[in-house]
């Protein structure tokens, strides 16, 4: 028997692209909430390959395939070709496994209706379905998990969503993890410039103290809660469109919280499941809120004040609200023209400025290859400390070091990487 290797990908999704709502909105994001790494045509497949080989590469380098099983998957051109790929032996010995979901009822291929299906024709058993369904595939996936060692050592753009790379904002997160410590669970803003490191903020505040002590730094802290496996956190991004409608984000929000989601999936309703069935200590972390008062019509008055009641009378204390903006609450709701008091419920603002001295100078020594005294005062001094800066002139350092340079240059070329972030410096 041939040993068995590790996965890309823990599973690739096959579906007809009719029944793309339901794929994206509820099984890709459940899978993915999970922890799984998932395979899927639309984001993954090499622009300008064959579709072919596109689902070669898919099924080879993913421990499952799943089938969502429609009418419109049976008749489409790549049923049997998919369903041959996933039921044989991949060339290095290992046994391909398929897993059929019944979306919605269909005459299947004998291949296919040989096996059990995970049956989904039923909207009231999804969160049954879906808890088996991620059980069985954590169970059995074998990915590929980076090591420390394959993670890049300094991020300068996107928000950090590794807390192996995030430094710092050790006072903000004390006050922070002190909120919910017990219930009530109680409501935080976060403000700062753009560019201050409020998403990365909030993507560490959801995932360090689940991480294990393998994926963070030597000594980094993450026993910021007692038994933080009570904890569920959520993280809304008011960037992504798909947020931008009352439905579309409540129903994001149910999925989240492994919730039945009814249709239509309006504010009554959601509330009604919410309050009946939210005894989790759940946080939910929203990201540029100021974008979803400035684009998003259906988030009105109403539904504000519908979220507040939630949080303050309906869920025994188990629901708390994280807003990161670079404006303070009631600077929000006066622009929004907003009178709702969900607004008046952010009873501690973290406000965020450049890091302290001691945590910068930590986020420099983290580099592998050690940067000298006078490198590292000039790090400081044009950063002014901010995370970003920080993180981009250590990787221009580090680079140069790397490629044997000897000189300055990477001064001046470090002072070109921030400079379409000059607004930081000039906000202090």
């Amino acid at each position: 028997m041939a040993e068995q290797a590790e996965y890309q990908y823990d599973v690739f999704v096959s579906y007809s692209h009719a029944n793309q709502t339901w794929v994206w909105d509820e099984l890709l994001l459940k899978l993915e909430q999970a922890g799984l790494k998932v395979c899927i045509d639309d984001r993954d497949f090499e622009i300008g390959v064959p579709i072919l080989t596109n689902v070669e590469r898919a099924v080879d380098n993913s421990c499952h395939t799943l089938l969502v099983l429609t009418p419109a998957w049976v008749e489409s051109e790549w049923t049997e070709l998919e369903s041959l790929l996933a039921g044989t032996v991949d060339p290095a010995g290992r046994r391909r496994k398929l897993i059929p979901l019944m979306l919605s009822p269909c005459r299947l291929p004998p291949r296919i209706a040989m096996l059990t299906c995970a049956d989904f024709t039923q909207p009231d058993d999804h969160v049954d379905q879906f808890s088996r369904l991620v059980e069985q595939l954590r169970r059995t996936s074998t990915t590929v998990e980076s090591s420390p060692e394959q993670l890049s050592l300094f991020i300068g753009g996107p928000p950090i969503t590794n807390p192996r790379h995030f430094f710092g904002r050790e006072r903000e997160l004390k006050r922070l993890f002190n909120l919910w410590k017990h219930l009530p669970l109680q409501n935080a803003a976060i403000i700062g410039p753009r560019r201050s490191g409020k998403t990365s903020l909030l993507l560490y505040l959801k995932s360090i103290t689940t991480m294990s002590p393998e994926q963070l730094r030597p000594g980094q802290r993450s026993d910021w809660l007692l038994q933080p496996e009570r904890y569920r956190w959520i993280f809304v991004d008011f960037q992504d469109p798909r947020v931008g409608s009352r439905e579309g984000l409540l129903r994001y929000l149910l999925i989240s919280l492994n919730l039945p989601v009814s249709s239509p999936c309006d504010l009554d309703r959601f509330m009604d499941v919410v309050s009946r069935s939210l005894r989790t200590a759940t946080v939910i972390l929203l990201d540029e809120i100021g974008v979803a008062l400035q684009r998003y019509p259906e988030l009105d008055n109403v539904f504000w004040e519908g979220l507040r009641a939630l949080t303050t009378n309906q869920v025994e204390g188990n629901l708390a609200f994280v807003l990161a903006s670079h404006e303070s609450p009631d600077q929000l709701a006066r622009c929004g023209n907003l009178g709702s008091p969900f607004f008046n419920i952010f009873g501690y603002t973290a406000t965020l400025g450049p890091l302290c001295e001691m945590e910068a100078r930590e986020l420099i020594a983290s580099s592998p290859t050690p940067f000298s005294p006078d490198d590292t005062e000039w790090i400081l001094a044009q950063s002014g400390r901010w995370p970003l800066l920080l993180q981009i002139l250590c990787r221009e350092r580090l680079i140069t070091i790397e490629e044997g340079e000897t000189d300055n240059n990477w001064r001046e070329d470090g002072l070109r990487q921030i400079a379409s972030y000059r607004e930081l410096l000039e906000s202090l």
